[in-house]
């Protein structure tokens, strides 16, 4: 479903991450492999490290947080890959609509493929890792608000590489190092809460970050994808 000439941007929009969301919900593999990664991942640490619940609530946050990023790093090439392939890309580049605003709404669809089924998934894992229930609260806020930046970034480094081949380890390294600030803060306001610690002031850090990546990334990732179709 492309947005015509005629279509408004809201609506263009609207239409563009619908049929990402299809496209996804048809091939069920795209929402179940991360998923199912963020499970095995998370699961195999306290088979490996110790089932002791001290250790296991000290180091379960940055557990999780780093099984998210590499969850959400597996479906990343999947957002513009195969609309590259088909030449949807291109269309969407010369369209009368911002790429920008394009690139964000495909960026919305795939945080809802991955990032939202992460979240919902997670409070299960952090009884596993023997947090609190404070700290799955403070957990799943932090994911609520850092997620989202997960995929506005990786849609700048897909967008980078989408037109090499086997970019894959290219990609990692891209999009990696920017995931850093997000996991400081995430797992920050999750160990604070753990130690009855004030965290308001992580995800507070967490939420401008993920607001600065709102604002910038569309643009960078726009950038980015005129350079690879040109």
């Amino acid at each position: 479903m492309q947005p015509s000439q005629g279509t408004g941007l809201g609506q263009a929009m609207i239409a563009i991450a619908r049929r990402d969301l299809l496209i996804s919900l048809r091939s069920r593999g795209e929402i179940l492999l991360p998923v199912l990664f963020f499970i095995i991942v998370v699961s195999l640490f306290p088979l490996s490290i110790t089932p002791d619940p001290t250790l296991l609530g000290k180091f379960g946050p940055g557990i999780i947080w780093v099984a998210a990023l590499l969850a959400t790093l597996l479906a990343l090439d999947g957002v513009f890959r195969p609309d590259y392939e088909d030449g949807t890309l291109e269309q969407l580049a010369l369209g009368p609509h911002p790429l920008s605003m394009m690139v964000l709404a495909k960026s919305v669809a795939h945080w809802l493929v991955t990032g939202l089924p992460l979240l919902i998934i997670s409070p299960l894992l952090g009884i596993l890792m023997q947090l609190s229930a404070l700290g799955i609260k403070v957990m799943m806020l932090s994911l609520l608000i850092g997620t989202p930046a997960l995929s506005l970034l990786g849609a700048v480094g897909v967008g980078l590489t989408v037109g090499i081949r086997k970019s894959g380890s290219l990609l990692s390294l891209l999009v990696l190092p920017l995931y850093v600030p997000i996991l400081i803060f995430g797992t920050g306001a999750v160990h604070a809460a753990a130690l009855g610690l004030p965290y308001s002031a992580h995800l507070m850090l967490l939420a401008a970050f993920s607001l600065f990546s709102l604002a910038v990334c569309p643009i960078a990732s726009a950038s980015a994808v005129r350079v690879s179709v040109s």
